[in-house]
């Protein structure tokens, strides 16, 4: 996958919020020392009557503030500034709220005190994330025009440039070649003998590969870490599921829709102990169970670089073992009870 190329300091614009003068004015001083341009605000109040004013690219906001917070500076600016991208500064004991706030949008958090390389990353990543971002609508902007325009061949392109932006984020993973294909085939078969309505399992055979993609909008630090993740490296890898919704939720195209309704709901459970919202039965969109199975199974027999293959007896085992807690029961049935035709899509797409 080709990298954005980071754009030189003096082409961004920050924003600092903090009550504090101190660390306003110790970030203050990082980030000119960069060569960043800033404006300052000493609460969230000034801080919006400067975004009414001027276009920023990137907000460093502190959690605790007198008046309104951090927090409720996030939630307002996410409904009102789509391009702003958002970092947290926040005491030892607000962690938790941090991550909330990644769940929220923000794009990263720093821990007071911090080091200055510290933050300098946090910005790096935060901006070359929003770019992405913007670049990702800006495409599928373009591609939906095409699609007005044209006819079939131009819908055959348009699934191909889809499949490839789901290929992007596993390049970034220890994903196989052909899991993405797969699980658009899973997922289409799956629902056409549950049943469902036929343009909708045509829909997912493009839809279901995009489930991964917010891990676009992870830190290679972390996606890429060879051991084990810590509780607060595992929250934020869980972030990827709301980054890919907000990827493709803005399209009015119907596939990207659906695909965005899949990133969000595949890793909930039927039970309610997923995430990211704890969705409970029937409250998980049936597509996101569909999704939640096949992708499971496609993992639990595909070899890793951190583990081997499981067989397909093992596989089935243990959805059997998670039918009601992590499947829906029914979806089980359906999927154990075809796994002879299911067995022959993945021979046939074999990595």
């Amino acid at each position: 996958m080709e990298q954005t190329t980071p754009l030189p300091p003096s082409q961004s614009k920050l924003l600092i919020v903090d009550d504090d003068d101190q660390v306003r004015t110790l970030i203050s001083v990082i980030v000119e020392s960069e060569g960043y341009r800033f404006r300052t605000a000493d609460n969230a109040e000034a801080a919006l009557e400067l975004l009414k004013e001027e276009p920023f690219d990137l907000v460093i906001s502190d959690i605790n503030m007198t008046g309104m917070t951090g927090v409720e500076l996030l939630d307002t600016c996410q409904k009102t500034y789509q391009d702003l991208a958002f970092i947290m500064v926040t005491g030892v004991d607000d962690r938790t709220t941090a991550i909330e706030t990644l769940h929220m949008g923000a794009y990263g958090y720093v821990t007071k005190p911090f080091q200055a390389n510290e933050l300098i990353i946090n910005i790096t990543n935060a901006l070359r994330r929003r770019r992405l971002e913007i670049e990702n609508r800006r495409h599928r902007e373009e591609l939906e025009l095409l699609v007005e325009e044209r006819t079939f061949e131009l819908d055959k392109s348009r699934e191909e440039t889809i499949l490839i932006l789901s290929k992007a984020a596993e390049f970034r993973d220890n994903e196989t070649a052909k899991h993405t294909v797969r699980m658009g085939k899973f997922c289409e078969t799956l629902a056409r003998l549950m049943g469902l309505p036929e343009s909708l399992c045509k829909t997912l055979k493009v839809s279901a590969p995009l489930h991964d993609v917010g891990k676009i909008g992870i830190s290679d630090t972390i996606l890429l870490k060879p051991g084990k993740l810590s509780i607060e490296e595992f929250e934020v890898i869980k972030t990827h599921c709301e980054i890919g919704h907000r990827i493709l939720s803005e399209s009015t195209s119907s596939i990207l829709q659906i695909g965005a309704e899949i990133a969000l709901t595949h890793h909930e459970k039927f039970d309610g102990s997923g995430y990211p919202r704890g969705l409970r039965g029937e409250g998980i969109p049936v597509i996101g169970r569909i999704a939640a199975i096949c992708d499971v199974f496609d993992a639990l027999t595909s070899e890793r670089v951190y583990k081997s293959a499981s067989s397909v007896d093992e596989a089935l085992e243990i959805i059997k073992q998670s039918s009601g807690s992590h499947f829906d029961p029914d979806i089980v049935t359906v999927f154990i009870g075809n796994i002879d035709l299911l067995l022959s899509i993945r021979a046939g797409l074999a990595d």
